[in-house]
C-alpha cells in the first residue's frame, strides 16, 4: 500500500515524468529490434513517450498479453492508437489475431526498485516468470520504467524475482551491475 501511495502522488506531482524519463534513454544502446511496453493503469509512468523513441530507432513495439491466468506473458504487436481489448486478466492487450513476438527489450512497471535493480511489481509475478522465460532462451534486457521516487534501498528478494538490467525515470538512466 505504502508503494502504491507514493507511485499515485509521484504521477500527481510529475506529470511530464513520461516524456522527460524518453529523454535519457541512451542511442545506441541495444541494437534492439523489438520492444514490449505496456499499456499503463493508474499511476503507472506511461511508456508511449519511450515506444516514440524506440521506434525511431527501429524497434518494433509490442504489448503483454495474458493467455491464461498463472502462465508467462505472451507479446503481440502493437502501433499506438491501435485499438486494445481485454485479456485474461482484463489488460489491455492487442486482440488475438496479432501474431506472437519476442522482445529483446522488456520495459516494465514496478511499484519499487532498488540500487542493485530489484524490482517490486503488483504482486502477480507475471513479469518474473516471463522475464525467468525469455531469459533462459537467450538475451533480453529488462528495463524498468519508474519515478525517481519510487527507488529505495534495499528490496527484499526470492529466488524467482527477476532482476532489472537498468531504470529509466524522469531524473535519467541507470544501468544496474552484471554481478548482483
Amino acid at each position: 500500500r505504502e508503494f502504491r501511495a507514493r507511485r499515485s502522488a509521484l504521477h500527481a506531482a510529475h506529470p511530464e515524468a513520461a516524456v522527460l524519463a524518453a529523454t535519457h534513454w541512451p542511442a545506441g544502446l541495444g541494437p534492439f529490434t523489438a520492444a514490449a511496453l505496456y499499456a499503463p493503469t493508474g499511476s503507472e509512468v506511461d511508456p508511449r513517450p519511450l515506444g516514440l523513441v524506440l521506434g525511431r530507432e527501429g524497434c518494433r513495439l509490442c504489448l503483454p498479453v495474458v493467455t491464461e491466468l498463472g502462465a508467462p506473458l505472451a507479446f503481440r504487436p502493437w502501433t499506438a492508437g491501435e485499438p486494445l481489448v481485454p485479456d485474461a486478466l482484463g489488460m489491455a492487450a492487442p486482440g488475438r489475431e496479432a501474431e506472437a513476438m519476442t522482445p529483446d527489450v522488456v520495459v516494465t512497471p514496478l511499484l519499487a526498485f532498488d540500487r542493485s535493480g530489484g524490482r517490486m511489481g503488483q504482486g502477480g509475478g507475471y513479469y518474473d516468470r516471463t522475464i525467468e522465460q525469455l531469459r533462459a532462451k537467450g538475451r533480453v534486457f529488462v528495463l524498468g520504467l519508474a519515478f525517481a521516487g519510487q527507488e529505495v534501498e534495499k528490496l527484499p528478494a526470492e529466488d524467482h524475482d527477476q532482476p532489472l538490467d537498468a531504470v529509466l525515470t524522469e531524473a535519467g538512466f541507470r544501468l544496474f551491475a552484471k554481478d548482483r
